[in-house]
């Protein structure tokens, strides 16, 4: 009897072993993985961005001691998928991407943003534009005031659906002007518009614009200053963008091309996010510490001024740089797209 009671502690405790050290695998597996990808959405994932790309790759192999991959996209699903699914371990998104991600996948979490020119979360946002071509501006107008009523009916480009600033934010707001439904009556053609194409990115929308293939396209200003200039930083109707005479491609075929805004709305600065499942908490924090560092904020790898000749990864304003957040400050994004 003794007997069989020994052999039965031996095999309970060797179980209970067995499975503390399997819980103990799958709790730190986000520690055991010598490799993290790193993927881009569309418009970072050009080529004038590829040294960003690459200082940012950097920065995190340093931090972490591991080898880094990039990825790039043509397409933003791919890029939402790809971190919800743990392909990729870490993603530069628009704000609207990671709440996509986010709902499909709660371990994907934001760990860091970049702030406005004040150095904090204050002013740490850029700008969504409906805009149209320079000079078709007066066919939007009712009693001197510019009228998003005259969209309806015209040729519309966005971004892509997956889009924060190309898509969600603005197509958001015709929403809630005209009392649709949803969003989806906003890109298919024959439905509000009697055409939608997507861009693909921020600088193929406003292409699409420039070289007349629709009437009105959305697009941000955090995109498009590598290429031309907006004529202010507030939000409200009327601010213009001009294409620089010596814009580089796509835009070095629409030189000094002109549109304006119809409308113009703030959105949060895109997050840098993990997947929490595959990467650690002792990474998140070695990559919080490296990336907010006062020497980043003063590589133009990270944050170039809008007239440098090689695009940083974001635009440089006043004292920009990285600040460490969660996605507590995420909440007005969740709630303006219902999440």
């Amino acid at each position: 009897m003794m007997h069989r009671f020994k052999k039965l502690f031996l095999f309970s405790t060797m179980f209970l072993l067995f499975f503390t050290l399997l819980a103990g695998c799958k709790n730190s597996a986000a520690d055991n993985s010598k490799t993290l990808s790193v993927v881009f959405i569309p418009n970072d994932s050009v080529k004038e961005v590829e040294p960003a790309r690459k200082a940012l790759s950097q920065k995190i192999s340093k931090a972490t001691g591991k080898k880094v991959k990039i990825q790039t996209t043509t397409d933003y699903n791919i890029a939402i998928q790809a971190i919800s699914s743990g392909k990729a371990q870490i993603a530069l998104l628009g704000a609207d991407g990671y709440i996509q991600a986010h709902k499909q996948n709660n371990k994907v979490v934001p760990i860091l943003t970049y702030s406005g020119k004040s150095g904090t979360l204050k002013d740490a946002y850029y700008h969504s534009y409906i805009m149209v071509k320079k000079n078709k501006e007066q066919n939007y107008l009712t009693n001197g005031k510019y009228d998003l009523n005259k969209v309806k009916g015209k040729r519309m480009s966005f971004v892509a659906n997956t889009s924060t600033s190309g898509f969600a934010i603005p197509a958001g707001a015709l929403k809630t002007k005209f009392n649709l439904k949803s969003t989806d009556q906003l890109s298919q053609s024959g439905q509000f518009f009697s055409k939608v194409v997507f861009g693909g990115s921020h600088q193929g929308s406003a292409l699409n614009l420039m070289k007349d293939d629709v009437d009105v396209a959305a697009f941000d200003d955090h995109d498009l200053t590598p290429y031309g200039s907006f004529s202010s930083t507030d939000t409200k109707p009327g601010i213009t963008f001009t294409v620089k005479q010596n814009a580089p491609a796509p835009f070095n075929t629409v030189p000094n091309q002109v549109s304006v805004a119809l409308a113009a709305y703030k959105v949060q600065s895109e997050p840098i996010v993990v997947n929490r499942a595959k990467v650690s908490q002792t990474d998140v924090k070695k990559i919080q510490k490296a990336l907010t560092a006062n020497s980043v904020s003063q590589d133009t790898h990270f944050f170039a001024p809008s007239n440098a000749k090689t695009r940083g990864l974001f635009t440089k304003d006043g004292k920009t740089r990285f600040i460490a957040v969660d996605d507590s400050w995420y909440k007005p994004t969740h709630k303006i797209l219902g999440e």
